[in-house]
């Protein structure tokens, strides 16, 4: 029997925490303000901690709250599987993790596996779903904790919480809004399953959308685009992650914030043509004969590209 020490008609769930990302620490840090202080941290080890480009070290936090730190750079491989059972939890929870965890590791637990998707459930399964919402233009976003099963963000859900996205959202925005959700649902869904409460809505399968994987390479610009696209484009694939980017001359020049210029069709040039420098930076001119401002980039040594040059790829 794993459930210990029942207070206040609940229970303190031993718990293991899977994670590596800013949202993981969000998640680990409302467990322990909860009372639910892991027993087991699985994180990835500093040689692979490239795979997020918003990868946190939770390893001090852990220690701190008393856990045990289990470097895993594959969820599924024996030993990491040994590690959880040698943990002996109630309840893990996935925040953060790149890999599907596969029924052997999902059996460990007690009462189950939770995992964490920064979407509406069943829309927006899959990868790189802030960037795709941005993308997509979308309204609404929500935040999702469900039990992990078979499939790809298919399991159950456990609580979800919705709200607005801003028409000038970017990703950063975006990804401070679930992070603050995430702490929220935690709070919420431990609550309730350490006071015997498991019930969840399963998904309706119909309604579910697939996000693709997407790549560094993915953020370059396309200059014969419309000015919104380009726009749109700097803004979904920005901080925490890689950035759009084009080029200037052989130099990469990744452009980390823009916005529309005041004065649509003044200029006549070729569409990835800079055709002014402003206060703020310069005008890149696009396929609809709109310009663009870019107001902060990072290349160059922070000069701005010579006037009347083309950026590449155009």
């Amino acid at each position: 029997m794993n459930v210990l020490h029942p207070t206040n008609g609940a229970s303190k769930l031993r718990i293991a925490f899977v994670g590596a990302v800013e949202g993981s620490g969000v998640a680990f840090d409302a467990l322990v303000a909860s009372g639910h202080a892991p027993v087991l941290l699985v994180t990835l080890p500093p040689e692979v901690s490239h795979r997020h480009s918003d990868f946190v070290d939770l390893g001090p936090r852990a220690r701190a709250a008393g856990a045990t730190v289990f470097h895993a750079a594959d969820i599924n491989a024996p030993a990491t599987i040994e590690a959880l059972q040698a943990a002996e939890p109630d309840l893990t929870l996935v925040v953060g993790w790149s890999q599907i965890c596969r029924e052997p590791f999902r059996a460990v637990s007690r009462l189950g596996t939770l995992g964490y998707h920064p979407a509406p459930l069943p829309r927006f399964r899959g990868r790189a779903v802030i960037p795709w919402t941005i993308l997509m233009d979308e309204e609404m976003s929500g935040s999702t904790l469900f039990w992990l099963d078979e499939g790809v963000d298919s399991g159950a859900i456990v609580a979800q919480r919705l709200f607005p996205i801003s028409p000038e959202e970017t990703a950063r925005s975006l990804y401070d809004k679930h992070k603050q959700e995430l702490a929220h649902l935690v709070t919420e869904a431990l609550s309730r399953i350490a006071a015997g409460n498991l019930s969840a809505t399963p998904q309706d399968h119909t309604l579910a959308t697939i996000c693709a994987r997407r790549t560094m390479e993915d953020g370059l610009v396309d200059w014969h685009a419309p000015a919104e696209s380009v726009l749109r484009l700097v803004r979904a694939v920005g901080d925490p992650y890689p950035g759009a980017f084009t080029h200037s001359g052989q130099e990469r020049l990744r452009l980390d914030a823009a916005r529309p210029h005041a004065a649509a069709g003044r200029y006549i040039g070729l569409p990835g043509q800079v055709q002014s420098h402003t206060q703020a930076g310069f005008t890149v001119l696009c396929g609809d004969r709109r310009a663009i401002e870019v107001t902060a980039w990072d290349g160059l040594a922070g000069r701005r590209p010579k006037m009347h040059q083309r950026l590449m790829p155009a």
